[in-house]
């Protein structure tokens, strides 16, 4: 009685749970996405009608779905099934990729066909291929107490037709022949059924027994066939069978272009042609594969597949930063993420499932790194790690023992800094030999500067001039150009009067003039220049810019205490 309250009370309180649970809409959205294969990729019904279009086709016994690596091929596959009605045989070999290919090295034809022989028989039911060589464990059936029952009672029956071997040889076993002799044709019946279902075992299990030699002396036993090369060839006779007994009208072939390998390609062909070609078979049986485009070359696609259809790439290193966008919309980071950050990183990413996964692994790192960092985390650093993880995996796995070449960027820090720091000494040094150089380029005393004038008044009077005049009673001998005082009057004044090699006065423009000799600063900006680099300046400048240590930090600790 108690224990039929406890489990009451656990069903009341489970039940109750149940329909306390918050409805599936409204539960939050997830930070996390799965990358595997979706099945609404194929919104518009594009490529769904060229399938149906190339399974109904009653000619068309090998289909191509050919498209770049991470072009969506798996997802439009799974979105075509997901409505297709019949039975489906799917062979991958996605995780195919034995340790030769790691170490560079390459895997034969024999075990890529073995893999998809694999697949393909322990995928079905043991118990629809009773007559296979491939023997696997089967799990007790529902029948399988009344076949145990049956075999103790057909043991007694026999055991009891032994012990009665006598007097069924001289017949007074039958004897009468009525229903009160029921117990002897009753064992009768039973063990002759029992040795009956021994025997047929047996016979059935001996199909397929083929020997290539038999050695009494070391019990070796080879099978005929062993030395075949193709093992889809040698057990041709299974996979006929195969398909005889199981329903399977499409065959889905995924990731077979990743070992380049060209010739399996002919093999499943021609053993697409023999099972559609066995009278055993009642229904055709069609192949559809998935792999890149580049895996035939020229018209060879055409003589293997008869139908093709080209998957259009949802992603590429050009739309990716549409995608990153809104995964860090996900994430809430449009606040913390650089979008200029984010368009330069996107174009090395161009798989929709990579830039999945960097988002996923963020939410993990952020949510174990922000409690240490106390939010002072950078988003960006964090992510550009992390698509530095996703993209070169090995080089980051050699990060942790300091190795790669990550490991051997950070260690050189200190190198790649003093390297730096000599070419910016090198190059301060340039600009102060520059800085220098024009410094130079200035007139060394006022007298050089009121010369550079002179000059260029020489140089625009015609030849043959003569008599400067500022007025009528001011005469300046050109020699005398420099002189401070004739200097300062002409370019204090508008015009410069002179006698042309004619005889008569001609005016001459000072601010023309002034231009023409620079045209960025006036004669009192280029003096005070000059004056400015004179050793008096200088001198005058130090002491003012010097100051002791003591009344430096004076005036420190006055504008401290205001």
């Amino acid at each position: 009685m108690f224990d039929f309250r406890t489990k009451m009370a656990s069903l009341l309180a489970a039940t109750a749970k149940r329909l306390d649970r918050p409805p599936e809409n409204a539960k939050a959205p997830s930070r996390f996405v799965d990358l595997a294969p979706t099945d609404n990729a194929d919104g518009r019904g594009v490529y769904a009608a060229a399938l149906i279009e190339a399974t109904d086709n009653i000619r068309v016994m090998n289909i191509a779905l050919t498209g770049p690596y991470g072009s969506g091929k798996s997802s439009i596959i799974k979105s075509f099934l997901k409505d297709y009605s019949r039975d489906v045989l799917q062979i991958s070999l996605a995780a195919f990729l034995p340790e030769a290919i790691s170490n560079g090295g390459g895997v034969s034809k024999q075990e890529i066909e073995r893999s998809i022989l694999q697949q393909m028989l322990y995928g079905a039911d043991a118990n629809r291929l009773p007559l296979s060589r491939f023997k696997r464990l089967q799990s007790p059936g529902r029948w399988s107490k009344f076949a145990s029952l049956f075999i103790v009672v057909g043991v007694v029956a026999c055991w009891h037709l032994i012990g009665k071997r006598d007097s069924i040889m001289t017949g007074t076993f039958f004897v009468p022949l009525d229903w009160t002799n029921w117990l002897n044709f009753l064992t009768l019946g039973i063990g002759g059924s029992f040795v009956w279902s021994v025997f047929h075992h047996i016979y059935i299990a001996s199909f397929g027994i083929s020997l290539k030699s038999i050695s009494l002396k070391d019990i070796e036993i080879t099978p005929k066939a062993a030395s075949e090369e193709s093992i889809l060839n040698r057990h041709l006779d299974e996979i006929i069978y195969f398909f005889q007994s199981t329903k399977y009208d499409l065959v889905v072939i995924e990731d077979l272009d990743r070992f380049n390998n060209s010739d399996i390609f002919v093999t499943l062909r021609e053993i697409n042609s023999l099972i559609n070609a066995n009278v055993g078979v009642k229904r055709p049986v069609r192949f559809l594969y998935a792999l890149r485009d580049d895996m035939f070359m020229n018209t060879d696609r055409t003589k293997f597949f008869e139908f093709i259809i080209p998957v259009i790439p949802i992603i590429n290193s050009s739309n990716s930063i549409d995608k990153m966008i809104e995964h860090s919309k996900r994430l809430s980071l449009e606040s913390k993420l650089n979008l200029q950050f984010l368009r330069e990183v996107s174009r090395y990413l161009n798989d929709l499932r990579l830039i999945q996964n960097i988002f996923n692994e963020y939410a993990i790192y952020v949510d174990n790194l922000e409690t240490e960092y106390e939010g002072n985390l950078d988003a960006n650093k964090l992510l550009a790690i992390l698509i530095y993880k996703n993209v070169f995996p090995s080089d980051f796995e050699k990060l942790h023992r300091e190795k790669g070449y990550l490991a051997e960027v950070l260690h050189g820090h200190s190198r790649y800094v003093a390297a730096s720091e000599a070419r910016c000494k090198a190059e301060i040094a340039r600009l102060e030999s520059l800085l220098d150089a024009s410094s130079r380029q200035l007139p060394n005393d006022l007298h050089e500067l009121r010369s550079i004038y002179a000059m260029a008044i020489v140089e625009t009077l015609p030849e043959g001039a003569r008599n400067l005049s500022l007025d009528q009673n001011t005469v300046i001998p050109i020699a005398a150009l420099a002189n401070a005082d004739h200097m300062a009057a002409i370019l204090a004044s508008d015009q410069l009067r002179y006698i042309s090699p004619q005889n008569y006065w001609q005016s001459l423009s000072i601010k023309e003039l002034m231009e023409k000799v620079d045209a960025n600063r006036t004669f009192s900006e280029r003096r005070d220049e000059v004056e400015r680099k004179s050793a008096s300046f200088r001198d005058d400048a130090q002491k003012k810019c010097s100051c002791s240590e003591k009344d430096w930090m004076r005036c420190v600790w006055i504008s401290l205490t205001r």
